[in-house]
């Protein structure tokens, strides 16, 4: 067995439910290439057993099986980083995938140095964005069960709902003189539609104690155009901001980098890349239309955008403005009004 005392292994990890698939490289050279069963503290025997007196760097990709790993592997003197899928190379003319082939581009671009790890957050961290998340996932479906008790009353010629669903008007629907059949079918999508009615206000109940004992929560809603929901929202996906280095980090992250295709003298710019996070991006933008009504600097530069590039564009771009304003404030633990005076006293 090879002595790798003094020297770095990389490994590459291809993570799946039931098999890790590991390819092992040291000095520019594949030295191992296995599949294992999907079980963490056998991987960190593995590695013992072969790599026991070497340096281990080692990455996955995010995914299904979140950061446990990771803690796991960084907790016992593996340095893991856990890599945006998007990030890894792929050749254009390369046409196979499985997993051995993942592992070894992850083993040979980590050993390159050409991948660099996500922000991981810590266990509390992680804990309190589910529940907004959560939110966010029942709110979905409320409105899918909206959608389908609207359809079904349409069908039925019941139609004259009016277009928010509401508890009052779920009542009146209970009360409805309809035949026993559609009577049992109509309330079993109201079950549905006021099972999730209620977690969506479990969930709001826990975000609002969340908020209590967050010093960031003023920051946030002193904001126009961000009440408690997005607050929180925002809150628990990008914390105090200090994982971005840059403002284009944070841009990148929610979801504002616009695309380019430029070459020479052309420079030619279009939509928002919208990859990132969409639920932030949603909420900014939703933010953005109540903030240039009241933020004249913002109203300015929605009027000023869409008069070449359309609304929606205009939109988005004031989103990202407004984002950055975000990050300005908490970076300098103000409220948003400061930061804006500072701003526009920079402008002037």
């Amino acid at each position: 067995m090879k002595d790798y005392k003094g020297l770095t292994v990389f490994l590459g990890l291809d993570v799946h439910k039931l098999s890790y698939s590991v390819t092992a490289i040291c000095e520019g050279a594949v030295v191992k290439k296995d599949s294992l069963p999907a079980d963490p503290t056998y991987l960190l025997s593995y590695c013992k057993r072969f790599f026991s007196e070497a340096k281990i760097n080692s990455a996955y990709e995010a995914g299904f099986c979140g950061f446990g790993l990771h803690r796991f592997l960084c907790s016992n003197g593996i340095n893991n980083i856990v890599i945006h899928p998007a990030s890894i190379e792929v050749m254009a003319n390369d046409r196979i995938k499985n997993d051995k082939r993942d592992s070894l581009k992850i083993a040979s671009q980590l050993s390159a140095r050409r991948l660099r790890g996500i922000f991981v957050p810590t266990i509390e961290q992680e804990a309190h964005r589910s529940i907004s998340r959560h939110r966010e996932t029942f709110t979905k479906e409320k409105t899918r069960a909206t959608n389908r008790i609207k359809g079904f009353l349409y069908y039925h010629g019941l139609d004259g709902f009016p277009p928010r669903m509401s508890n009052k008007y779920i009542k009146l629907l209970k009360t409805l003189n309809l035949l026993e059949d559609l009577k049992i079918a109509l309330n079993q999508l109201i079950s549905v539609w006021e099972f999730y009615d209620q977690k969506i206000k479990e969930c709001s109940e826990i975000l609002k104690k969340q908020a209590q004992k967050d010093d960031l929560e003023n920051i946030y809603r002193s904001v126009p155009g961000i009440g408690n929901s997005l607050a929180r929202l925002i809150a628990n996906e990008l914390g105090d901001m200090s994982q971005f280095s840059s403002e284009k980090d944070l841009f990148s992250y929610c979801g504002f980098t616009p695309t380019e295709r430029s070459s020479g003298e052309s420079i030619r710019r279009g939509h928002m890349s919208r990859q990132g996070k969409s639920n932030l991006r949603s909420g900014l933008t939703q933010a953005a239309w109540v903030a240039i009504r009241k933020d004249d600097s913002l109203k300015e530069a929605y009027e000023r955008i869409s008069k070449n590039a359309g609304g929606k564009r205009a939109i988005q771009a004031v989103a990202r403005k407004l984002i950055g304003r975000i990050r300005a404030c908490v970076k300098g633990r103000k409220q948003y009004n400061c930061i804006k005076k500072e701003q526009e006293k920079v402008c002037a």
